[in-house]
């Protein structure tokens, strides 16, 4: 598998070194910090990640301004020729990517390919710009006058990125706001950065110039730094809501565009007369994909009336077949979490659940996988009889922790959702068209899946929540994406003396 740097290693440790990418290369200059970055399945350090300081995101601003000021002006023809060779060699090496992910996030790899793919249709999308930046035309708004309206990219814009998608997430942003003309600053979770250069390196592959694409590692010093720095006009971000609007309101403050998406607390509402085959393996999948670190999990089942207690046994069925092992295992289905915090985070959420008197029905806390005695292991874990005011209701665990709340009527269950702080995504499993309609129009929520456990839209759609899990007006990618990173403008001209430029009998040609 392709190296995601060309850094060697330190001489005074056996780590592998990832390094900042400026430029279209690694950053050879001196790194006052390090971070750790860790196999998760084997709860061990492998490499270790250079943290930028104010200097060093000054310095990646200042490529990015000296490329933006060419690649503004750009034809459309010579960006899209870059984005179908990007496109192409990122098709061809996804599997590489993915193994980076499953090496520094814990994923299993069929998850981990998934994510590719997901960040892969963004890049089909972009694809399109010359019909995605295309403004409107009015003729004759006024005697010999036209009017027409173009879209103008902003300049310098930055994507702070989150660990549980380390290749999608960046692929939300960074594709789209080239696309549009920008060049872009990427600050990827130190965590897991090793995909971000790896991929930066492929667009560099396919021709993208110097500078149009940066990756900066690193802490809150070099978010700090994106935020403040006068020549950056815009900020994206995913992440944990109370970083979220940190991010917000220090954004708009220094006077940026600014999206940032924050956490959740996804409900899945089961109707009696819901397929309960369907909604079981829906939860199963949606509760403990990626084991639990999504920011679509699906974390809560409202069931409704009796419906819990005949889909209950369903879903603890299929718990129980499932294969919990390290991510590049053969059949593994669910890998470890991804850092020892979160290990230890989601394991104390499970004793305050039991404490609080729901009832633990699946206990994953003791899973040992051969290969993983030593990962951050924790296998699906099932409670009934959650209320509202218990912990593993009301917080993001962020792992995978599935609570069963039963509500005696659809009213009480969109109750409990419309109350909730986050608004990022919800379910509904029923085969009743009208309810389902009722519940798409009335729930409060950014995104709804209807018989659909997690409805994260296609790339031509944009993703987002409301309330709490979106702070700014923008959603990501889609046409919404598109508008976030171009400006508008509107011209009126008249041309009362038009010239032209005399006879030219070749075909005409756009330059």
């Amino acid at each position: 598998m392709a190296t995601p740097t060309s850094a060697r290693p330190a001489a005074a440790t056996e780590l592998g070194t990832i390094n900042h990418w400026i430029d279209n290369k690694p950053y050879e200059g001196p790194v006052a910090r390090w971070g750790d970055v860790t196999d998760p399945a084997l709860g061990k350090v492998t490499h270790r990640v250079a943290f930028a300081d104010e200097e060093l995101v000054n310095q990646a601003v200042g490529a990015a301004v000296k490329a933006s000021a060419t690649w503004r002006v750009s034809s459309l023809s010579a960006r899209t020729r870059i984005f179908f060779t990007f496109r192409e060699l990122l098709n061809a090496r996804k599997r590489d990517v993915a193994e980076l992910l499953t090496r520094e996030h814990g994923k299993v790899l069929s998850d981990a390919m998934g994510e590719v793919q997901r960040g892969l249709e963004v890049v089909d999308f972009a694809c399109g710009l010359p019909q995605l930046l295309k403004g409107e035309f009015s003729e004759n708004v006024s005697s010999e006058v036209d009017s027409y309206s173009i879209r103008q990219p902003l300049g310098v814009v930055a994507g702070i990125t989150p660990f549980n998608f380390p290749a999608m997430v960046p692929m939300w942003m960074y594709p789209l706001a080239i696309a549009c003309g920008n060049t872009f600053i990427l600050k990827p979770s130190e965590k897991d950065p090793s995909a971000s250069v790896y991929c930066a390196r492929l667009f560099a592959e396919a021709g993208l110039p110097d500078g149009v694409l940066n990756v900066v590692h690193g802490d809150k010093v070099a978010v700090d730094a994106i935020l403040h720095h006068p020549d950056i006009a815009a900020v994206s971000f995913v992440g944990s809501t109370p970083v979220a609007r940190y991010i917000y309101e220090q954004g708009t403050k220094a006077g940026k565009r600014v999206q940032a998406l924050g956490g959740a607390k996804n409900h899945m509402v089961v109707l009696p007369d819901a397929d309960l085959d369907l909604a079981a393996d829906s939860a199963v999948s949606a509760g403990y994909g990626s084991t639990g670190q999504r920011c679509m999990a699906i974390s809560v089942i409202v069931a409704v009336g009796d419906v819990g207690d005949r889909l209950i046994p369903k879903i603890r069925e299929r718990i129980r077949k499932l294969t919990v092992a390290p991510g590049l295992s053969e059949n593994a289905e669910m890998g470890p979490l991804t850092t020892r915090d979160a290990y230890d985070r989601t394991r104390s959420y499970v004793e305050q659940g039991v404490a609080a008197g729901a009832t633990l029905l699946e206990d994953g806390r003791n899973v040992k996988p051969a290969g993983g005695e030593n990962g951050f292991f924790v296998g699906p874990c099932l409670f009934d009889g959650v209320k509202p005011d218990m912990s593993i209701y009301k917080d993001e665990i962020f792992g995978p922790v599935l609570s069963v709340v039963r509500a005696d009527s659809y009213e009480e269950a969109m109750n409990l959702i419309s109350s909730g702080p986050y608004a990022n995504g919800v379910a509904i499993f029923t085969n009743d068209g009208g309810a389902a309609r009722r519940f798409q129009n009335e729930v409060p929520v950014g995104m709804v899946g209807i018989n659909v456990p997690i409805p994260v839209p296609m790339a031509y759609y944009s993703f987002g929540g409301w309330k709490q899990s979106l702070f700014g007006d923008a959603h990501v990618h889609g046409k919404e994406g598109v508008h976030f990173y171009t400006r508008g403008k509107v011209v009126t001209a008249r041309w009362p003396d038009p010239s032209h430029g005399g006879v030219n009998l070749g075909f005409p040609q756009m330059k």
